[in-house]
């Protein structure tokens, strides 16, 4: 069997698993194209980012699950590790992916950087900066974004 035939099995099956329960995340998917999904995830409660529904693209390589798939915000954003046109700063979806890991589980990790971001690895340092030095005014901005964008 092909790797791109496994892809597309493994593909298949988190998107059966994700959509067949309840899930904390919102999946569609291109239907002209199985390898591009589209999520939808809540800001967590108790941060600047409660209220907000941010959209993420999801793009998978043919040699899925051996590489990451490509997951850019959508939504306009205002967080240190997430930059203005969408990159994530996330272990996991760089040197620290595996194949046991899957959609629902980076999900869930990118859930846990809105709640608990990362200022000390930015991928914006200005923002990380803020975070750092005055985190009353980052929220305030944070929250703002949400309102404007989310």
């Amino acid at each position: 069997m092909s790797i791109e035939k496994k892809a597309m099995q493994r593909i298949e099956k988190e998107f059966k698993d994700m959509t067949s329960k309840d899930s904390l995340y919102s999946i569609g998917r291109d239907s002209n194209n199985l390898f591009k999904w589209n999520a939808m995830i809540q800001g967590p409660e108790g941060t600047p980012y409660a209220g907000g529904m941010f959209s993420i693209d999801i793009k998978f390589s043919k040699n899925y699950p051996f590489t990451a798939p490509k997951f850019t915000f959508k939504t306009r954003i205002y967080h240190p590790n997430i930059n203005s046109e969408g990159s994530i700063c996330l272990d996991i979806l760089k040197d620290k992916w595996s194949p046991p890991l899957t959609v629902e589980k980076v999900l869930l990790s990118i859930t846990s950087l809105l709640a608990d971001p990362n200022p000390d690895d930015p991928l914006v340092g200005e923002i990380g900066e803020l975070f750092n030095s005055n985190n009353f005014l980052f929220n305030q901005r944070a929250r703002e974004w949400t309102e404007r964008h989310a």
